[in-house]
């Protein structure tokens, strides 16, 4: 970045395992969380929370402006997927579904959207994946077509 240059840029990614299994039991996410924060720091990338369920996952993130999120996307999935089948933690091959969310905040809101990252067990407790991605998209104000949306089952 050059001299005199200042950002401040909180993202939130959302992204699911292929055909939303619920593959990610709390044992590899204690391991795969982590691993995904080192791929971000890696980046040049300010973790925040790396949370989720079994059938998704939530993280919350200072963006470095020198790399496009579709392209952070891309290195996390690849890497994060390596990982997973390296580690054996499935007999058949590990495969996060296309797409993501990206959902920007700003400062005064982290605080907020980190113990809602935090609490993921408790929130969906009351509301379904399905139902907490599509509020997302509508309070983003973000227009979609439900046919590209994730395989919700």
């Amino acid at each position: 970045m050059k001299p005199g240059t200042y950002t401040q840029i909180y993202i939130q990614l959302v992204f699911a395992p292929k055909f939303r299994e619920a593959l990610l039991q709390q044992n590899i996410r204690d391991r795969l969380n982590p691993f995904i924060g080192t791929v971000l720091k890696n980046k040049g990338h300010k973790p925040l929370i790396i949370n989720g369920m079994p059938d998704h996952i939530h993280i919350l993130f200072g963006l470095n402006p020198k790399q496009s999120i579709s392209d952070l996307v891309a290195d996390i999935k690849r890497s994060s997927s390596l990982f997973i089948n390296e580690q054996k933690f499935f007999p058949g091959k590990f495969l996060w579904q296309d797409g993501y969310g990206a959902f920007s905040y700003s400062g005064s809101q982290l605080d907020k959207v980190y113990k809602y990252i935090e609490n993921q067990q408790i929130h969906h407790n009351k509301v379904k994946f399905k139902e907490e991605y599509l509020s997302f998209l509508k309070e983003s104000e973000i227009e979609f077509n439900d046919e590209y949306l994730f395989e919700f089952f």
